[in-house]
């Protein structure tokens, strides 16, 4: 059975984009080039790997299986091949590409220009940035490390802490002189809160030890900015993180509600998968993080 390491990252990101034509566009080759790669690969297998009907492709259970192998294992080989090659003494320039995930808000109002200034120290790396607010699957999306923000649930990846935020419950000042300023949790049922598409109201609404009551939203949304904008415009009541709510806040937009209760506390946390040796590029980014943002609240001094 003879099989090359073309057609495995082939194969891994037409399964991780969902067709022929980005697995192009991100491997800079042809549609044609990719097709072939992927026969060539099903011919070795002698399997089939995709259904094609109608310009559509939908990979097959032997797919699934073989991508569930593949990805932790080419994860491991490129860790170990750059460990190696580029983790030597007298060379410091980190190569190869790093993916990185983080969520959207931090993202473009953070982490951005610390991304910006770790590339400029190191030009013969390739990133690639994905800002979106929902938890990432690592090794099956091939990312090599993710931001995130809040208690981790996912205990399999490694993490690090690099600082933390608030959250800070408010509305604006018109909406709560409109329907009452509430001081308590039961005080919400008479309130409509705006959702969060990646977290349950229940969830969301934690704080001090009480048990929020059961609350509607008639305006759901996938981003802390966009929450915000809503609540700016009176449409309810919304619980974001501080970088996200103070400069609101600050030019009375916003108004802060529920001040007496125990706000939470949320680390933001980069993390990755248990790759050991841990790359260059990987143990380079996080110290750069860290050095950044010294496991306190930048924002807070802007």
């Amino acid at each position: 059975m003879r099989y090359t390491l073309d057609e495995i990252e082939t194969f891994l990101a037409v399964m991780e984009l969902g067709t022929i034509t980005a697995a192009a566009a991100r491997l800079n080759l042809s549609k044609s080039v990719i097709s072939k790669r992927i026969s060539d690969l099903e011919r070795t297998l002698g399997a089939a790997l995709f259904r094609r009907n109608a310009g559509r492709i939908r990979p097959t259970e032997t797919a699934l299986r073989l991508d569930d192998r593949l990805r932790p294992a080419l994860a491991e080989l490129t860790a170990a091949t750059e460990s190696t090659a580029w983790g030597g003494a007298g060379d410091d320039a980190l190569r190869g590409t790093l993916t990185i995930a983080a969520p959207m808000s931090f993202g473009t109002l953070y982490l951005s220009p610390i991304i910006a200034r770790f590339a400029a120290m190191h030009p013969e790396m390739e990133l690639r940035i994905d800002y979106d607010d929902r938890a990432r699957d690592l090794l099956h999306e091939g990312f090599d490390i993710a931001i995130r923000i809040g208690h981790l649930r996912d205990t399999a990846l490694m993490q690090r802490k690099l600082c933390e935020a608030e959250t800070i419950a408010c509305a604006s000042p018109a909406y709560l002189d409109r329907y009452g300023r509430p001081t308590g949790l039961a005080d919400l049922a008479d309130h409509q809160v705006i959702g969060y598409h990646h977290m349950s109201n229940a969830r969301l609404w934690e704080l001090g030890k009480g048990v929020p009551p059961t609350l509607h939203s008639r305006i759901t949304l996938n981003n802390g900015e966009a929450m915000r904008d809503m609540a700016v415009e009176g449409l309810g009541l919304v619980i974001l993180p501080d970088f996200i709510a103070n400069p609101a806040i600050e030019q009375g937009l916003l108004e802060p509600i529920l001040i007496d209760m125990d706000s939470r506390t949320l680390p933001i946390v980069a993390v990755w998968p248990p790759i050991t040796p841990i790359p260059p590029k990987l143990r380079r980014f996080v110290d750069h993080l860290l050095a950044e943002l010294d496991g306190g609240r930048p924002w807070q001094s802007k």
